[in-house]
């Protein structure tokens, strides 16, 4: 990814966008958006990295590896730690039993009339829903200069395959007959990207290709999504 500079009121940047704390007198991390661990190495230089308070960033942690576990083992269609393409939900399922134990009671297989052998996963959408709603902001605070501190008007996180076709396209679709729904900030990252293209492709931001890309639009609001691994499909709204 490319480094673009942002120009928007430093103002705006004086609380934790999580807790809504002041982050003056606070330990502060840099947070990356999305989470480090959902990009596969090589990472790409320049992640996207916003100021968060340390016990914010701490208390991320279980979420999120719980999150990266259990998609790595859904795309692999299982558990084991050999078959995960992920090394962080590699590593995690060596080191720990219990965690390992815990995501298999999540796996249910069954016969289809024709004999094939399928799979359900059933995530805790709690946690699914945190790092979704964490990542969002993260994206809004880094793109727009917006600290999102309201609770937004809809988390939502869904299979691209459980999605119709025409559900499908409105999802990947980010804008009305090519045009703009809002053009953004002047001075924005986002401003900046939707002048030059730096990083974008069809209006969504790719991170990593095939491995993670999202999309920060002012429409009714606010809206972020988000696409993990050409699998899962994410929206958050204020």
């Amino acid at each position: 990814m490319e480094r673009i500079e942002e120009f928007v009121d430093g103002r705006q940047k004086s609380w934790c966008i999580h807790c809504t704390r002041p982050l003056i007198g606070l330990e502060t991390n840099e947070d990356h958006v999305p989470t480090k661990s959902l990009i596969l190495k090589p990472r790409p230089h320049h992640l996207p990295v916003v100021t968060i308070c340390r016990e914010c960033n701490n208390g991320f942690s279980r979420d999120e590896q719980y999150v990266v576990t259990f998609l790595s083992c859904v795309l692999a269609g299982s558990t084991d730690p050999e078959k995960q393409e992920n090394p962080s939900a590699a590593r995690a399922l060596s080191e720990s039993s219990a965690f390992r134990a815990m995501i298999e009671r999540t796996k249910t297989e069954y016969q289809t009339l024709g004999g094939d052998t399928r799979v359900v996963w059933k995530p805790d959408m709690n946690r699914i829903h945190r790092i979704v709603l964490k990542n969002a902001r993260g994206h809004a605070y880094f793109e727009y200069g917006e600290p999102m501190m309201e609770p937004p008007v809809h988390v939502w996180a869904s299979p691209l395959e459980c999605l119709s076709e025409s559900q499908r396209a409105n999802f990947e679709c980010l804008d009305s007959g090519g045009e703009l729904v809002a053009w953004p900030e002047v001075g924005s990252r986002m401003m900046t990207r939707v002048l030059t293209g730096e990083d974008m492709a069809y209006g969504w931001v790719v991170v990593q290709e095939g491995t993670y890309r999202y999309a920060v639009q002012q429409t009714e609001g606010l809206r972020v999504r988000s696409i993990l691994s050409e699998y899962l499909a994410t929206e958050v709204q204020w």
